[in-house]
């Protein structure tokens, strides 16, 4: 598409735009027509910065589509990586598979795992310097529970 035809486009469209932003002025108020006003002008200047041309582009293109979809592949790979990494839990490689095997057998020796002491959170006040409706309030969330 040629330039002239781009612009006339997103032209169009942030006219439209903004005849219906003035209406959702009228009706709802000034911070709905401005917003509205401003998604409006949008079109218009990614239209004068390029970036519509890109887009066009884009949608046109086999060898950009390609390319989205080689992004989108090493988008999941990552994500897919993490995931694998998150439930192996920090058990190192392959290596670390003799450690597991001697702390089960009782060889004295920690995994690069968690430690043994579990962390706490974040203690409040201590329980008779604190608000007493605070104190009700915890004795409630520890009975169900909730720490």
């Amino acid at each position: 598409m040629s330039d002239a035809a781009i612009f006339a486009i997103s032209l169009g469209v942030t006219l439209v735009g903004l005849v219906i932003s003035w209406g959702a002025y009228r009706r709802r108020g000034a911070g709905t027509g401005l917003r509205g006003a401003a998604l409006s002008l949008v079109p218009l200047a990614a239209a004068m910065t390029g970036v519509t041309e890109f887009l066009v582009d884009l949608a046109f293109s086999p060898v950009k589509w390609a390319g989205v979809a080689v992004a989108g592949l090493a988008v999941v790979l990552y994500l897919a990586s993490g995931a694998m990494l998150s439930r192996r839990g920090g058990a190192g490689d392959a290596g670390d598979a003799g450690d597991a095997k001697a702390a089960k057998a009782g060889d004295g020796r920690r995994s690069a795992g968690r430690a043994g002491k579990p962390r706490r959170g974040v203690e409040g006040p201590a329980p008779g310097g604190g608000d007493p409706e605070m104190a009700e309030i915890e004795k409630i969330l520890r009975d169900r529970g909730i720490s």
